[in-house]
């Protein structure tokens, strides 16, 4: 293998601790020439379906990579850490759904592999230990076999899929993320905005207006739109659409054609 030269992060370490510099710290002991990319240590604590919604939606942005992922509540368990290999990067985490996204953004899973672990580590921080170290190694040139045996694709833990449901004139989606300005994204797609006209109703109440950018409605209004990852997304224009539909990821949200 040719290797790698850049390394993503994605974590729920946050950044009061040592944690993420600890994976620096194991990635330049192996790999120091790789260059190390952090998507986030935001994800909210052992939220892996954000975290996997994140790192799903930036890594086909980033050059090809060695994505590490740890978001890891089962840490020091029996669940397996995996290697994915994709047409445009590898993921390296635990085998609990929080690669497979991603995975599929890249073009598919064309193998897995458990990473063995040879020497004793921390039964809690396998982001140090286990994950940074094979990424860095893969970096380098490492085979996927380096890494550990090849295993079945169909045993990979996976996510339930989020729920969707498209009718005549609306749509039913669940809450897939909520950014940091507070505008809500839904499972679905933008295509599914498509066959719905510019005034829209939200779980049939709070009144909206379909558009392309947030200034498309008034100050307080509601805006409904195709976000930056492809989805539809609820904003309001300064403001919080959030805090307006009194949502959280997970919650099923109804977009229709007012009446």
């Amino acid at each position: 293998m040719a290797g790698y030269e850049w390394i993503s992060l994605t974590t729920d370490y946050g950044t009061f601790d040592g944690f993420v510099a600890a994976c620096h710290g194991s990635i330049a002991k192996v790999a120091p020439q790789a260059r190390v990319i952090d998507i986030t240590h935001h994800v909210p604590p052992a939220d892996v379906a954000r975290g996997a919604a994140v790192l799903a939606q930036t890594a086909p942005h980033l050059p090809p990579s060695v994505h590490v992922a740890v978001v890891d509540p089962g840490v020091g368990t029996a669940r397996r850490g995996v290697v994915l290999a994709t047409p445009h990067g590898l993921l390296v985490g635990p085998d609990n759904g929080l690669l497979i996204w991603a995975a599929e953004a890249l073009g598919g899973i064309e193998a897995a592999h458990e990473i063995s672990v040879k020497e004793e580590v921390s039964s809690t921080f396998h982001g140090r230990d286990v994950f940074a170290p094979a990424a860095a190694r893969l970096a380098v040139g490492a085979s996927l076999s380096d890494t550990g045996p090849e295993i079945d694709k169909g045993t990979l833990v996976r996510l339930p899929d989020p729920v969707v449901t498209v009718g005549d004139g609306w749509l039913e989606a669940e809450v897939l993320t909520v950014d940091r300005f507070g505008n809500v994204q839904l499972a679905a797609t933008g295509e599914t905005l498509r066959g719905l006209g510019a005034d829209l109703v939200i779980n049939g109440t709070v009144n909206a207006r379909r558009g392309a950018t947030f200034a498309d409605v008034g100050k307080g209004d509601l805006l409904v739109f195709e976000d930056s990852a492809g989805h539809v997304a609820i904003a309001v224009n300064n403001g919080r659409a959030v805090v307006v539909l009194s949502v959280t990821p997970g919650d099923i949200v109804k977009v229709s054609v007012r009446q």
